[in-house]
């Protein structure tokens, strides 16, 4: 697909779709959007020092580097998975401008992030691996890899990827959830928060981000 590149209102940059007219991130921010959802309504919740991470979608790879940023500094082990279908090119990971404003002692980590080999186990540090997995969610098949602390639900919206948010799907990835883990999205939507609630998961409608009024965050129950 044809993509164009955009800065958002923190300054940090999406990717447009013309074709099915979707953005990878909130034209309201990236990162703020990445931040709010993911790392402060996710990765913060946790309690653990030890973490095994799964993002449903890499695209621009922001959500695994902030991951990776703020593991670092709180001193969290990560194994982090990510399933990916439509990989970016080297041509396009490094117009993004990330690590110009955010961690930008980490910026080689971020282009390592992406130049590393799909369906490989990287080792970025010590205390954080990355292993992104070249696939479709809708054939991929959860047995090779372990349970998961904490998962990023971070597809294409539902009204563009319909298919992504269906209760089959939710209910698989839900299955490769630890108890007590966690699953955070940008989405709001009902029939979402329905299928996960039927899937085990204790949801919860939380405040957005910037320009965004609701998300969805869940835990595990059995």
């Amino acid at each position: 697909m044809k993509k164009e590149f955009l800065i958002t209102e923190d300054g940090s940059h999406t990717i447009y779709l013309p074709e099915i007219d979707e953005h990878y991130h909130s034209v309201h921010g990236a990162i703020q959007e990445s931040m709010h959802v993911y790392i402060q309504e996710g990765l913060l919740q946790t309690t653990k020092n030890e973490l095994t991470i799964l993002e449903i979608g890499f695209g621009t790879g922001l959500n695994a580097y902030l991951t990776y940023c703020y593991a670092r500094k709180m001193k969290i082990k990560v194994h982090y998975f990510s399933i990916e279908k439509y990989p970016l090119t080297e041509s396009e990971y490094l117009r993004l401008n990330y690590t110009d404003t955010i961690f930008p002692e980490f910026a080689f980590v971020f282009e390592q992030m992406h130049r590393t080999d799909w369906d490989c186990l990287a080792e970025l540090s010590p205390d954080f691996k990355l292993q992104k997995i070249h696939a479709d969610l809708l054939s991929f098949q959860f047995q090779a890899l372990p349970q998961f602390d904490l998962v990023y639900y971070d597809a294409f919206a539902p009204g563009k990827q319909p298919e992504m948010w269906s209760d089959e799907i939710l209910k698989k990835v839900a299955a490769s959830v630890k108890t007590d883990g966690i699953l955070t999205t940008y989405c709001a939507k009902g029939s979402v928060r329905r299928a996960l609630a039927a899937a085990g998961f204790e949801m919860e409608r939380l405040s957005g981000p910037v320009g965004k009024k609701e998300i969805l965050r869940g835990r595990k129950r059995n």
